[in-house]
């Protein structure tokens, strides 16, 4: 991906302020040790739901739940996030997974995992099976879409202004995937921007903290060419990357880079997590009841500490709102 052009960067109005959001990538259980498959479509965790919503609710902070095709076809999960949009401000977007996501022409692999690699034509077929039937499960046309795995392509925003979307949050703000055939951020910073007809990009936030954070990806790139150099610099206080989300992120190391975001003036902060962490043994990152104990501490201090720093959640309608006008 290429650096955003400056002069496309969202100037949010005076009175938006300083704001987070926290996008929930809602999808199928799976083995995220083992090959991908076509046939996984488990959707059991989403019972585990409605307490850990109801502890962000409790917060007056709305969720936006991006569901992929087969939680959107699933009857318990339609039921359980119909529910949870009772709050008034959550809202249900799209993921698209397209090794489950129909029509399933392609072959199931790393390299077509990432959405934008697939042919243009089968790109849209999948998107629009995606976001009829989000529409056809929560009776409302979605308008924010992350691609699975991050894997935006150069037809994209083009596909995703065709079917009235506004936001993509497909950006992973200082990562790399493209040795997996993926897309590369490493030029793509926090800041939301302007993506052309009404769309706009918000990046999943990662912030570089250390005394050497100002070199930010292009040395992280680097040092991860060095036997242990990551770790070697994060454990001497040089440069660590911590993106906005509990999955295996330390919350210290989260709490400072949100402190550093802060200062450096961004004004949306975007976390995020999965929706299978809510339950112990879907994901590497909670696999226990000890482990979901500190996934909810995480939350509840990191809540706490955007609160005392003032800044306030966003929904989406906000957002749209406050970067975009009237569609």
């Amino acid at each position: 991906m290429p650096v955003p052009d400056p002069g496309a960067r969202v100037q949010w109005p005076e009175d938006f302020g300083t704001r987070f959001t926290i996008f929930v990538d809602t999808e199928e259980e799976f083995d995220w040790g083992a090959p991908l498959r076509s046939d996984a479509d488990g959707t059991g965790h989403l019972a585990a739901l409605p307490p850990v919503h109801a502890r962000f609710a409790a917060s007056g902070v709305p969720l936006t739940y991006l569901v992929d095709y087969p939680v959107a076809s699933s009857p318990l999960a339609i039921e359980v996030l119909g529910g949870l949009m009772a709050d008034g401000r959550s809202a249900i977007g799209t993921q698209l997974h397209p090794w489950v996501n129909p029509p399933l022409e392609e072959e199931v692999n790393g390299f077509n995992s990432f959405t934008g690699n697939l042919p243009l034509d089968l790109q849209r077929a999948k998107l629009v099976a995606l976001t009829d039937q989000v529409t056809r499960a929560f009776g409302k046309r979605p308008i924010v879409y992350r691609a699975g795995r991050y894997g935006i392509g150069p037809d994209t925003p083009a596909l995703l202004a065709e079917l009235g979307y506004r936001i993509d949050s497909s950006m992973r703000a200082g990562y790399d995937y493209s040795a997996e055939g993926g897309p590369d951020f490493t030029a793509v910073s926090n800041p939301a921007f302007h993506l052309g007809a009404g769309l706009i990009e918000l990046p999943f936030s990662t912030v570089f903290t250390g005394h050497l954070r100002r070199r930010g990806a292009g040395l992280h790139r680097r040092l991860g060419r060095l036997p242990r150099g990551i770790g070697i610099a994060a454990r001497l206080g040089l440069l660590s990357r911590v993106a906005l989300t509990p999955e295996d992120m330390p919350l210290h190391e989260a709490k400072e880079a949100v402190r550093i975001a802060l200062g450096e003036g961004l004004q949306l902060l975007n976390f995020a997590f999965h929706s299978p962490s809510v339950e112990p043994g879907h994901t590497p990152y909670v696999r226990t009841q000890a482990d979901l104990a500190a996934f909810l501490h995480w939350w509840d201090e990191m809540l706490a500490l955007l609160d005392r720093s003032g800044v306030r959640a966003a929904s989406v309608d906000e957002i749209v709102a406050a970067a975009c006008g009237p569609a």
